[in-house]
C-alpha cells in the first residue's frame, strides 16, 4: 500500500533499488507528466532484472525521467532520455546532476521528429507516451525500422487500460503484461528470426 501524501505523489518520485535506492527526486507539475507508479515500476523491473545490467535504454516521452533514472540506479549502461516539455527537461537536467550521471543525456525534442534520425541500437527502449495521444503505433513503427532496436531488444509500453487493439510490428513478441488501475503496462521481446518472415 502506498502511504505517501498526495503532494509528494504529484511532484516527486523515489528511486527504488540500486545505488540510488530512496533517492527522492523533484519534478514540475504538467497536465500530461504522469509518473510510473511505484508498483509498476518495480514490476517492470523485475522483469527486466535478467538483462538489464550494462545495458543500452531508450527512455521516450521521459517526463519525470522516473524509468530511466531507474534503469541507471539498477546497472543500465546507458540512457538516453528524449522530452518535448521545457520544464521536464530542465528538472531532468537537474536530477540527473544531482545524481552525479555521467553515462547519460537528455534530448529535448518531439520524440517523433527525433526518430527520424539514423538509429543506434539499444537493448531495452521505454515507451510511456501521454494517454490518449494516438502516437504509440507511430512510434513503435519508427524504433523498429529506423535501426534504434538491437536484435533481441525488450521493449516496454504503458498505455492506458481502456486503450484496444494496438498494432506493433509482427516481430515483437509478448513477454509480460499487467494491469493495475487505470494503466496496462507490457514487456515485449524483439525476436530476430522473424525479421524475414
Amino acid at each position: 500500500m502506498n502511504h505517501r501524501s498526495k503532494k509528494a505523489d504529484n511532484n516527486s518520485i523515489n528511486v527504488i533499488a540500486g545505488k540510488w535506492r530512496g533517492r527522492n527526486l523533484r519534478f514540475p507539475s504538467l497536465p500530461q507528466l504522469r509518473p510510473t507508479p511505484i508498483r509498476v515500476r518495480e514490476t517492470l523491473f523485475n522483469w527486466l532484472s535478467p538483462v538489464l545490467s550494462g545495458s543500452r535504454c531508450l527512455d521516450l516521452f521521459a517526463g519525470s525521467g522516473a524509468l530511466g533514472i531507474e534503469a541507471l540506479s539498477r546497472g543500465a549502461i546507458e540512457v538516453l532520455f528524449v522530452e518535448y516539455h521545457q520544464a521536464a527537461v530542465v528538472a531532468l537536467r537537474d536530477n540527473l546532476a544531482r545524481l552525479a550521471v555521467s553515462n547519460a543525456r537528455v534530448e529535448a525534442a518531439d520524440v517523433l521528429s527525433w526518430l527520424h534520425k539514423p538509429g543506434t541500437p539499444f537493448e531495452i527502449v521505454l515507451l510511456d507516451p501521454p494517454f490518449r495521444s494516438n502516437l504509440l503505433e507511430l512510434v513503435c513503427e519508427s524504433i523498429e525500422t529506423g535501426g534504434w532496436l538491437s536484435h533481441t531488444a525488450r521493449i516496454y509500453i504503458e498505455t492506458e487500460k481502456s486503450m484496444k487493439g494496438l498494432v506493433l510490428p509482427v516481430n515483437w513478441e509478448p513477454y509480460r503484461e499487467k494491469t493495475a488501475g487505470a494503466v496496462t503496462y507490457r514487456l515485449l521481446k524483439r525476436e530476430r528470426e522473424k525479421l524475414k518472415g
